[in-house]
């Protein structure tokens, strides 16, 4: 199932595009979140919660909670519920708050 209208951004779906996530290359289409081509790959857990690491997916869809935060190109902490795909993106699972590398 894809995303395909989302409650605060403009969605038009452009050109297939590939990126990585946790070393696997997936596709998705340039424009649309990050979340919603992991969610279209059948990914449903984007992080472990910092405390007791607890598997979190997407909740809100709109940036206002912290159940998306991914490592996105090195950089933790990422919403990617609102971030958009780009080609050639590396996107890694986020284990506890994140850190940069």
């Amino acid at each position: 199932m894809r995303i395909i209208k989302h409650p605060i951004l403009d969605f038009k779906p452009g050109n297939k595009i590939r990126f990585t996530y946790d070393g696997k290359e997936i596709e998705g289409f340039e424009g649309e979140t990050i979340a919603a081509a992991l969610h279209a790959a059948g990914i449903r857990i984007m992080r472990e919660s910092g405390h007791l690491h607890r598997p979190r997916g997407l909740f809100c869809n709109i940036g206002n909670c912290s159940s998306c935060l991914m490592v996105v190109n090195g950089e933790p902490n990422v919403r990617v519920c609102v971030e958009r795909l780009a080609e050639g993106m590396v996107v890694e699972t986020q284990k506890g708050k994140g850190e940069l590398k």
